[in-house]
């Protein structure tokens, strides 16, 4: 998985500021329907954890928790959570800081397209996960749709998937897998 240094982990929040709130958006509406009150959710790839912090303010009930290789992305996530309760640590995915059978939903947008050990990463994933807790990873189409299909599949049976188009795009370049522990 690449790690962002200072200036890139700022590029990237810019960015995601600019042209990531729809999906962020869309995701959010997406784990609504996914979660129960007070699941516990935890964003895998936080970045600049704007997806947690769309989903603070849509859902506080929810119990928000967010991992990323980076410590510059997980330092700019808790200046953007501005106050917003949620859990953050520097971590990889394939070795997550929760216990077995702990979340209730595992969200990861646009960065599963970096996790060098896909097979690593949905067994991990798997771990985590409560009996009948949820996946759902969105990223981009082009990168390799049958291998992660059958990684997932390998960890989780059955894999729904599908397509998410942003609002300022043409075509819908996000791919979103499904699946239940």
């Amino acid at each position: 998985m690449t790690t962002f240094g200072y200036a890139q982990s700022v590029g990237y929040d810019r960015r995601a500021t600019r042209l990531l709130g729809s999906l962020y958006r869309r995701i959010a509406a997406d784990v609504d329907t996914a979660t129960t009150h007070a699941a516990t959710v935890v964003d895998i790839g936080t970045g600049p954890g704007k997806l947690l912090s769309t989903l603070a303010t849509r859902r506080p009930d929810l119990r928000l928790l967010g991992i990323d290789l980076s410590p510059h992305m997980i330092e700019i996530a808790h200046r953007n959570l501005d106050g917003h309760p949620a859990e953050l640590a520097v971590a990889d995915v394939t070795d997550l800081p929760h216990p077995d059978a702990s979340i209730d939903l595992a969200v990861s947008s646009l960065s599963m397209h970096e996790w060098p050990d896909l097979a690593a990463a949905t067994r991990e994933l798997h771990r985590i996960l409560r009996p009948g807790g949820a996946l759902a990873i969105y990223d981009f189409r082009f990168t390799g749709a049958k291998t992660i299909q059958q990684a997932l599949r390998t960890q989780f049976g059955t894999v729904d998937t599908g397509t998410v188009r942003l609002p300022w795009h043409p075509a819908a370049v996000i791919a979103r897998y499904r699946a239940t522990a």
